[in-house]
């Protein structure tokens, strides 16, 4: 019976060096090849816990073929680990794919298990945990964007976000744009390092926030599920442009401070805003 090598997926710390197990640590120190997101990055690690195994970069940017040698060396008898930059591979990185490639092929595949920021964040938010949905980073273009909202907004389960700082305020205005400003959530930062926070609040509270502090480190959002209680705030995700103008005018902003909101409410630019008010005035 022709022998393979195995894949094993390891978990590396999202933060704090200590979260990761002694499995992955001895694992690493045993593997023919480490196939890492940054080399550079995953370097650190290795040096932190004096481990001189042989690395490789493997990414979305050279995923297929570097994956075809990874499973030909894998074919061949090596013993490959797959670590992502933090966190578990395959979750918002191409590690999944790899996996798939070297089950198609008969190749095994092991779990070393360990930290993750989705279920770290999702655990301390105090957001229901009887059933939640992993969505990782929303679509770029905002067609996109706006179409998978309106496809979540009637999920019950609890939603898991990934965000970088320089898009946060983009991605909260979408949420609160598709899921309604009262959606309870929690925005979780730089978990397990020394400036560790949970702010936990509604959509329209965050927002409002982060307008007003600029968003540091990497984010999770958890956002509740729909029930009785946010359908009148997920309606609120269904009122038209001018409306949103209206209501914000309503609470005692001035004219450019409801223009900004519901430019930013609907992820558009605010001249789009000023035309459409405009064009309100002509008719």
């Amino acid at each position: 019976m022709e022998q393979t090598g195995r894949l094993y997926l390891c978990a590396t710390p999202i933060g704090n060096l200590g979260d990761i197990t002694y499995r992955a640590v001895e694992t690493l120190r045993a593997a023919d090849l480490i196939a890492a997101e940054d080399t550079r990055h995953t370097r650190g690690l290795l040096a932190h816990y004096g481990i001189h195994t042989p690395m490789t970069s493997y990414h979305e940017h050279n995923k297929e073929e570097k994956g075809a040698e990874l499973i030909e060396r894998l074919r061949a008898g090596a013993m490959v680990v797959c670590v992502s930059d933090a966190g578990l591979p395959g979750i918002a990185d191409p590690g999944g794919d790899l996996a798939r490639r070297a089950i198609a092929e008969g190749i095994p595949v092991t779990p070393l298990p360990g930290a993750n920021a989705a279920l770290s964040a999702l655990i301390c938010a105090g957001l229901p945990l009887e059933g939640f949905t992993f969505v990782g980073f929303l679509p770029r273009k905002e067609k996109k964007r706006r179409e998978e909202l309106a496809r979540l907004a009637a999920y019950p389960e609890t939603l898991i976000f990934y965000e970088a700082p320089h898009r946060l305020r983009e991605t909260l205005a979408a949420l609160v744009a598709g899921l309604g400003e009262k959606r309870q959530a929690c925005a979780a930062r730089e978990l397990t390092k020394k400036f560790e926070e949970y702010r936990r609040t509604t959509l329209g509270e965050l927002l409002a926030y982060y307008d007003e502090h600029e968003p540091r480190g990497e984010f999770v959002l958890i956002v509740a599920g729909a029930d009785e209680s946010t359908a009148a705030a997920d309606t609120a995700a269904e009122m038209t442009l001018m409306e949103r103008y209206e209501t914000h005018i309503a609470k005692g902003l001035d004219k450019k401070e409801a223009m900004r909101r519901t430019a930013q409410e609907l992820g558009i630019a605010r001249r789009d805003v000023y035309q459409a008010l405009l064009a309100e005035d002509a008719e």
